[in-house]
Protein backbone atom coordinates (compact mmCIF):
# COMPACT_ATOMS: atom_id res chain seq x y z
CA UNK A 1 0.00 0.00 0.00
CA UNK A 2 1.23 3.51 -0.75
CA UNK A 3 0.36 7.02 0.33
CA UNK A 4 -1.79 9.22 -1.90
CA UNK A 5 0.23 12.43 -1.93
CA UNK A 6 -1.54 15.78 -2.06
CA UNK A 7 0.20 19.12 -2.65
CA UNK A 8 -0.59 20.44 0.86
CA UNK A 9 -2.72 19.79 3.88
CA UNK A 10 -4.42 22.83 5.37
CA UNK A 11 -4.05 23.68 9.01
CA UNK A 12 -0.87 21.72 9.75
CA UNK A 13 2.32 23.56 10.69
CA UNK A 14 5.24 22.33 8.65
CA UNK A 15 7.91 24.41 10.37
CA UNK A 16 10.86 22.75 12.06
CA UNK A 17 12.49 23.72 15.32
CA UNK A 18 16.21 23.10 15.83
CA UNK A 19 15.67 19.62 17.30
CA UNK A 20 13.44 18.53 14.40
CA UNK A 21 15.99 19.92 11.93
CA UNK A 22 18.72 17.90 13.62
CA UNK A 23 16.61 14.72 13.35
CA UNK A 24 15.86 15.37 9.66
CA UNK A 25 19.56 15.90 8.93
CA UNK A 26 20.52 12.76 10.86
CA UNK A 27 17.94 10.56 9.09
CA UNK A 28 17.65 11.95 5.55
CA UNK A 29 20.12 9.39 4.19
CA UNK A 30 18.28 6.60 6.02
CA UNK A 31 17.91 5.19 9.49
CA UNK A 32 20.88 3.35 11.00
CA UNK A 33 20.65 -0.41 10.40
CA UNK A 34 20.76 -1.37 14.07
CA UNK A 35 18.28 -3.00 16.43
CA UNK A 36 17.23 0.38 17.92
CA UNK A 37 17.63 3.08 15.27
CA UNK A 38 15.81 5.71 17.36
CA UNK A 39 18.39 5.50 20.14
CA UNK A 40 21.23 5.62 17.59
CA UNK A 41 19.77 8.79 16.05
CA UNK A 42 19.18 10.19 19.54
CA UNK A 43 22.86 9.74 20.35
CA UNK A 44 23.75 11.74 17.22
CA UNK A 45 21.41 14.63 18.04
CA UNK A 46 21.62 14.70 21.84
CA UNK A 47 18.23 13.34 22.90
CA UNK A 48 16.67 10.06 23.93
CA UNK A 49 15.45 7.48 21.44
CA UNK A 50 11.93 7.93 22.81
CA UNK A 51 12.06 11.67 22.10
CA UNK A 52 13.35 11.05 18.54
CA UNK A 53 10.50 8.61 17.90
CA UNK A 54 7.95 11.01 19.39
CA UNK A 55 9.21 13.90 17.28
CA UNK A 56 9.23 11.74 14.12
CA UNK A 57 5.61 10.75 14.79
CA UNK A 58 4.68 14.41 15.30
CA UNK A 59 6.38 15.36 12.01
CA UNK A 60 4.41 12.60 10.29
CA UNK A 61 1.15 13.91 11.75
CA UNK A 62 1.96 17.48 10.63
CA UNK A 63 2.90 16.32 7.14
CA UNK A 64 6.52 17.47 7.45
CA UNK A 65 7.53 13.93 6.49
CA UNK A 66 5.22 11.63 4.55
CA UNK A 67 6.27 8.22 5.79
CA UNK A 68 9.00 6.13 7.31
CA UNK A 69 9.59 3.02 5.24
CA UNK A 70 12.20 0.73 3.77
CA UNK A 71 13.06 1.58 0.17
CA UNK A 72 14.25 -1.56 -1.59
CA UNK A 73 16.13 -1.44 -4.89
CA UNK A 74 13.44 -3.05 -7.06
CA UNK A 75 15.91 -3.63 -9.92
CA UNK A 76 18.08 -5.80 -7.68
CA UNK A 77 14.95 -7.72 -6.63
CA UNK A 78 14.20 -8.52 -10.28
CA UNK A 79 11.48 -5.93 -10.83
CA UNK A 80 12.89 -4.46 -14.04
CA UNK A 81 9.61 -3.43 -15.71
CA UNK A 82 8.62 -0.24 -13.95
CA UNK A 83 5.71 1.70 -15.32
CA UNK A 84 4.26 5.02 -14.30
CA UNK A 85 0.61 4.71 -15.16
CA UNK A 86 -1.07 8.01 -15.96
CA UNK A 87 -4.85 8.32 -15.89
CA UNK A 88 -7.36 10.84 -17.17
CA UNK A 89 -10.03 10.68 -14.49
CA UNK A 90 -12.94 12.93 -13.65
CA UNK A 91 -11.72 15.82 -11.49
CA UNK A 92 -14.69 15.41 -9.17
CA UNK A 93 -13.56 11.84 -8.39
CA UNK A 94 -9.76 12.13 -8.41
CA UNK A 95 -9.27 12.40 -4.62
CA UNK A 96 -11.48 9.40 -3.82
CA UNK A 97 -10.08 7.32 -6.70
CA UNK A 98 -6.50 8.26 -5.83
CA UNK A 99 -6.93 6.94 -2.31
CA UNK A 100 -8.48 3.71 -3.64
CA UNK A 101 -5.66 3.22 -6.18
CA UNK A 102 -3.00 3.95 -3.55
CA UNK A 103 -4.41 1.10 -1.42
CA UNK A 104 -4.05 -1.50 -4.20
CA UNK A 105 -1.21 -3.98 -3.78
CA UNK A 106 1.59 -3.28 -6.22
CA UNK A 107 1.14 0.50 -6.31
CA UNK A 108 4.32 1.96 -4.81
CA UNK A 109 3.16 5.57 -4.98
CA UNK A 110 0.17 7.46 -6.27
CA UNK A 111 -0.49 11.17 -6.64
CA UNK A 112 -2.45 13.87 -8.40
CA UNK A 113 -0.81 16.23 -10.89
CA UNK A 114 -2.24 19.06 -12.99
CA UNK A 115 -3.37 18.43 -16.53
CA UNK A 116 -1.65 20.30 -19.39
CA UNK A 117 -4.37 20.43 -22.00
CA UNK A 118 -4.63 19.81 -24.83
CA UNK A 119 -1.42 17.76 -24.90
CA UNK A 120 -1.49 16.07 -21.50
CA UNK A 121 -4.94 15.14 -20.15
CA UNK A 122 -3.70 12.96 -17.27
CA UNK A 123 -4.24 13.99 -13.66
CA UNK A 124 -3.71 10.78 -11.64
CA UNK A 125 -0.36 8.97 -11.54
CA UNK A 126 0.39 5.54 -10.04
CA UNK A 127 3.72 3.68 -10.16
CA UNK A 128 3.69 -0.08 -10.79
CA UNK A 129 6.58 -2.56 -10.71
CA UNK A 130 6.81 -5.97 -12.34
CA UNK A 131 9.30 -8.53 -13.56
CA UNK A 132 7.94 -8.06 -17.09
CA UNK A 133 5.92 -5.45 -18.96
CA UNK A 134 3.10 -7.98 -19.18
CA UNK A 135 2.98 -8.10 -15.37
CA UNK A 136 2.75 -4.30 -15.21
CA UNK A 137 0.01 -4.30 -17.85
CA UNK A 138 -1.98 -6.87 -15.83
CA UNK A 139 -1.64 -4.67 -12.74
CA UNK A 140 -2.76 -1.65 -14.79
CA UNK A 141 -5.91 -3.57 -15.78
CA UNK A 142 -6.75 -3.90 -12.07
CA UNK A 143 -6.37 -0.14 -11.66
CA UNK A 144 -8.49 0.47 -14.77
CA UNK A 145 -11.28 -1.70 -13.36
CA UNK A 146 -11.16 0.22 -10.07
CA UNK A 147 -11.41 3.56 -11.87
CA UNK A 148 -14.46 2.45 -13.85
CA UNK A 149 -16.42 5.02 -15.82
CA UNK A 150 -14.54 7.93 -14.23
CA UNK A 151 -11.51 6.98 -16.38
CA UNK A 152 -11.34 8.55 -19.84
CA UNK A 153 -7.93 7.21 -20.88
CA UNK A 154 -4.52 6.14 -19.68
CA UNK A 155 -0.94 5.36 -20.67
CA UNK A 156 1.95 3.45 -19.16
CA UNK A 157 5.33 5.17 -19.25
CA UNK A 158 8.12 2.64 -18.69
CA UNK A 159 11.40 3.50 -16.99
CA UNK A 160 14.51 3.08 -19.08
CA UNK A 161 17.00 3.81 -16.27
CA UNK A 162 17.22 4.97 -12.67
CA UNK A 163 17.71 8.72 -12.48
CA UNK A 164 17.29 9.32 -8.75
CA UNK A 165 16.93 7.08 -5.69
CA UNK A 166 16.86 9.67 -2.93
CA UNK A 167 14.40 12.19 -1.59
CA UNK A 168 15.05 15.84 -0.96
CA UNK A 169 18.34 16.44 0.86
CA UNK A 170 18.68 19.42 3.18
CA UNK A 171 22.12 20.93 3.59
CA UNK A 172 23.16 21.55 7.19
CA UNK A 173 24.66 24.94 6.32
CA UNK A 174 21.47 26.04 4.58
CA UNK A 175 19.37 25.05 7.59
CA UNK A 176 21.66 26.97 9.93
CA UNK A 177 21.63 30.04 7.66
CA UNK A 178 17.85 29.92 7.26
CA UNK A 179 17.41 29.54 11.01
CA UNK A 180 19.73 32.46 11.77
CA UNK A 181 17.96 34.67 9.20
CA UNK A 182 14.57 33.76 10.66
CA UNK A 183 15.77 34.49 14.20
CA UNK A 184 17.21 37.87 13.09
CA UNK A 185 13.94 38.89 11.43
CA UNK A 186 11.93 37.76 14.45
Amino acid sequence: MSDFIWPSEEGKSKSLDEQDRAIVLATQAGLPLVSDPWTAVGEQVGMSGEEVLSRMQAMLERGVIRRIAAVPNHYRLGYVANGMTVWDVADADVERLGREIAAIEGVSHCYQRPRHLPHWPYNLFAMLHGRTREEVEQQAQVLRACLGEACHGHRILYSSRILKKTGLRLAAANLQTASTETDARG
